[in-house]
């Protein structure tokens, strides 16, 4: 292994940044700063200003005086700057996807793979930006036509998380430009870089369409790097309709506490204790390959990680041998070598995951791995995936821990082992591994798994953009990228348009007034 305390992190991530525009004096901001450190080695990168209150409070009066011109533009307009951010973000997904691996601990296929998914969500949003439809609908009166009609709403805030730090975005701003609507984003303080290097992207997009004849208005892409106090504000702020909010369950409970105090909206992409189930049909080469990268890719960071996995007893002792040979094998270390399990984002995640082992372990379960492995940096935070056999569904095993364990446990009946899947308080993802068809529908059915992910024969991380992403329960309910988000978007208008002489009510109602 090489020597990863001595990477260059901190030149390379200056570089990227000036490639992709930044100015290099944000990364040496002095007063009220953010430290930003690379997870892969410890490394300081820079330091960042952070947005008093006062500051987010005037970014969002920019962008509501933004969404008061921007609503005008028609929507397959509005489309067009989306599909040269779409354009900015190809000519600079290398450089980007670098900074999300240097950033977050991404190895880099996974760093390309978060910029392809903005990508792939600006395509998606350009083609919606012709169809923004209402319905027509039947109505019991002559000479009447009601329909409904879509509006934008007003100024979107997204709070996101630092396990994808850029893609969230996309999927929210993607979706909220052709709606009509504004965006002012405070990313999460552990990756403000990747922020600034998308908001860069985008200025380049909209002096592209400005250039075009268009006039895209000051205001319509704020950007609010800060921490808590910065998304206080945002939450708070009456000229934010729609706050979207990723991050831990908790957050999500003070935030749509807030919202709702003021009759706000939200998209909420909360916490997610993921399971899947191996049945005795199942191909167990497709099952191990689909339950390895879902619970040991991205070092066990993704709210879709597979954190929970019911085995059948008769195939039980055929694959949790090969499970554990593949958690034990697995490489650890700098993803920017190739490692396949890279770094835990700080010294917390890390605590936290041996908290819950320590937890596990007093319940009788017995721990493979789990242990930090050395890679000569004191400041970066690795371990060993941890792959707990458990005797019982209780104590950490309900709880979402940011980090790569998974509990194993043996099933016999089918419907309990979907009931125990559906026993905690989320419900994000979930997985079957089944060649029964009968198990299959059945998992997919009402009487089947609570997700508002439910897979067969794949794990439960790396959905496509096409899909609405969100879960249920404690997970928020939120639905952001595709299917029908946008609805989220706007405000919807029921529209009732007399085009007749007469004036005949509803349900049969007279009043004559002669």
């Amino acid at each position: 292994m090489s020597d990863i305390a001595s990477l260059d992190l901190a030149t390379q991530t200056r570089d990227l940044l000036s490639s992709l525009g930044v100015d290099d004096r944000r990364l040496s901001a002095q007063g009220l700063a953010i430290t930003v450190r690379s997870p892969v080695n410890g490394q300081t990168l820079g330091h960042v200003a952070s947005a008093t209150v006062e500051e987010t409070n005037a970014a969002i009066e920019r962008a509501h005086g933004a969404f008061l011109t921007w609503r005008r533009i028609p929507a397959p307009r509005r489309g067009e700057l989306v599909r040269l951010l779409g354009e900015e973000l190809r000519a600079n997904k290398d450089a980007l996807g670098r900074l999300v691996s240097i950033e977050v601990g991404k190895s880099p296929s996974e760093g390309l793979g978060e910029v392809q998914e903005m990508i792939d969500i600006c395509d998606f949003a350009v083609g919606l930006s012709r169809q923004l439809c209402g319905l027509t609908i039947a109505t019991e009166r002559a000479e009447h036509r009601m329909m409904e009609t879509w509006h934008p709403i007003g100024v979107v805030g997204v709070i996101s998380a630092f396990n994808f730090p850029v893609a969230v975005w996309a999927w929210n701003a993607a979706l909220a430009l052709v709606c009509g609507d504004s965006v002012v984003w405070k990313p999460s303080e552990k990756t403000p870089l990747t922020a600034i290097a998308t908001d860069a992207i985008l200025r380049r997009a909209i002096t592209r369409f400005n250039a075009s004849g268009d006039a895209a208005p000051d205001g319509l892409a704020e950007l609010a790097v800060g921490g808590r106090e910065t998304g206080a504000a945002l939450v708070a702020h009456p000229r934010v309709p729609l706050v979207s909010a990723t991050g831990s369950t908790e957050m999500g409970r003070i935030v749509g506490r807030e919202l709702a105090s003021r009759f706000g909206r939200a998209i909420l992409e909360l916490g997610g204790n993921n399971a899947a189930i191996v049945t005795p049909s199942a191909d167990l080469d497709l099952a191990l390959r689909g339950v390895a990268f879902a619970a040991m890719g991205t070092a066990g960071q993704r709210c879709t990680t597979l954190r929970r996995l019911f085995v059948h007893s008769s195939v039980y002792d055929a694959f949790v041998p090969r499970l554990k040979a593949a958690f034990s094998s697995v490489s650890v270390g700098s993803p920017l070598e190739g490692h396949l399990v890279g770094p835990l984002i700080d010294h917390a995640a890390l605590e936290r995951m041996q908290e819950a082992l320590a937890a596990a372990m007093e319940l009788g379960a017995t721990v493979h791995g789990g242990e930090r492995v050395d890679v000569g940096a004191p400041q970066a935070f690795y371990a060993r995936p941890a792959l707990v056999e458990t005797p019982v569904h209780d104590g950490p095993v309900l709880d979402e821990t940011f980090a790569p364990i998974l509990y194993v446990l043996p099933y016999d009946d089918l419907e309990d082992a979907i009931s125990l899947q559906n026993d905690v308080p989320q419900g994000l993802s979930s997985a079957i591994f089944t060649t029964d068809l009968r198990e299959a529908e059945l998992f997919l059915s009402a009487r089947g798994s609570d997700c508002g992910i439910a897979n067969v024969n794949i794990g439960t991380s790396g959905a496509e953009i096409g899909g609405a992403f969100g879960g249920e329960k404690a997970t928020g309910g939120g639905r952001e990228s595709g299917s029908d988000s946008w609805k989220g978007y706007m405000r919807r208008a029921t529209n009732t348009i007399n085009y007749g002489r007469d004036l005949p009510l509803a349900q049969g109602v007279t009043f004559d007034v002669g």
